[in-house]
């Protein structure tokens, strides 16, 4: 074999926690173990009847199997456009400010490429989807990390922050409903938010995916006035539509920003299959009952992790939203990655520890809504086997 090394900046990242978990989750299942995952926020239920039919009826037709437009069909930044009016009260200008993408993780990555240089510091929540922190380091950018605290309703301390030199912060990550502890957002927060990024001079990168799990009232960073001046705002519909395989997400802020993100993403795909974002529009017009049926089997299924997390004697606000639930694990444990083990080998239930989403988090465990109510009932007896036998 050829001596060739990997790029450095390849080296500095290490592959997925979730992407090594489910090989040996894999493994034992294999040897016999029926593991019940509830670590992962992987949707289990399908996505409307009507979307389907969409989809499989584009797809038949022989004119929609070409390349498609850089910038997504018309017919798709329209139906977006129209989803953040009606939902959010936000007018987006389908032509210049909406960018549809193959997922908004890969939008996390286009952003950073796109205005990261070698230096640059980018602010990222601890705890946090990890993403942020790697996309930043595969960028050539240095990552600072800025702790949330549940004392503070896990929002950003800015007078702390503010302490330190921030002349090199060219952007600021921030995550709202928060993921993993599902803090709800307020108005006071976002205008504190776009008031930072405006009084320093940085771009704001708003990752918007859980605000219709569990939450009345959903909100886009963008309703904030002179928000566009400087956020960008990601969006998915992984969750809120349960079509996280369809890898459907968009990006959403002033003409010129979209404009600058397109540089890099041109070229490195060619749109999405047309059939795919006819579907995605189709689901964008669902109405109001779609996500109630959708957070009535959520609740449904929170009140039977409250009840797994009762039995563990952790720690938890029943005012969550999205798909998990964020948990402070019992004080004789050192780690969450300790708890989440023994759970796993004992009772052959896997719960994701805190720790995979920033030091902040190293206290903690998350558990995925995403699994059957049945099946979390399982979970539940399964604990109180292991309890029993402890």
């Amino acid at each position: 074999m050829v001596d060739i090394k990997m790029a450095k900046r390849v080296e500095d990242v290490g592959e997925y926690y979730f992407s090594q978990k489910l090989r040996s989750i894999a493994a034992m299942n294999e040897a016999g173990k029926n593991i019940i995952n509830l670590g992962v926020g992987s949707p289990d239920l399908p996505p409307h009847p009507e979307v389907i039919r969409v989809m499989q009826e584009e797809s038949e037709k022989t004119n929609t199997h070409a390349y498609q437009p850089y910038k997504g069909t018309p017919v798709l930044r329209q139906a977006i456009s129209q989803w953040y009016q009606k939902w959010y009260g936000v007018q987006l200008n389908p032509e210049t400010e909406i960018l549809p993408l193959i997922g908004s993780k890969e939008g996390i990555v286009h952003i950073c490429m796109t205005y990261i240089n070698k230096g640059d510091e980018v602010l990222v929540p601890n705890p946090s989807y990890p993403t942020y922190h790697t996309a930043v380091q595969l960028a050539g950018g240095k990552p600072v990390m800025y702790k949330l605290e549940a004392k503070n309703n896990y929002e950003p301390d800015f007078e702390k922050i503010a302490k330190r030199n921030l002349q090199k912060v060219k952007l600021i990550f921030v995550n709202y409903p928060q993921m993993p502890t599902g803090q709800l957002p307020s108005s006071a927060l976002f205008k504190r938010i776009v008031a930072f990024a405006q009084k320093n001079n940085c771009l704001v990168v708003h990752d918007n995916p859980y605000s219709f799990i569990l939450n009345n009232s959903p909100m886009s960073l963008l309703q904030i006035e002179g928000a566009k001046d400087c956020v960008l705002e990601l969006n998915s519909l992984s969750k809120s539509h349960n079509m996280a395989g369809w890898r459907v997400g968009m990006l959403c802020g002033a003409a010129e920003r979209i404009n600058e993100v397109l540089r890099f993403k041109s070229n490195m795909d060619s749109g999405m299959f047309l059939p795919l974002q006819l579907a995605a529009a189709k689901a964008l017009s669902l109405e109001k009952s779609w996500y109630e049926e959708l957070n009535k089997k959520y609740m449904l299924r929170r009140n039977k992790v409250f009840q797994l997390l009762r039995l563990l004697k952790c720690r938890f606000s029943t005012t969550q939203a999205g798909m998990f639930v964020w948990a402070k694990i019992p004080g004789s444990y050192t780690t969450g990655f300790a708890f989440s083990d023994e759970v796993l080998h004992k009772a052959g239930v896997f719960i994701a520890p805190g720790g995979i989403f920033g030091t902040a988090g190293n206290k903690y465990i998350r558990v995925s809504l995403c699994a059957s109510k049945e099946k979390i009932e399982e979970a539940i007896e399964r604990i109180k086997k292991m309890k029993n036998e402890n």
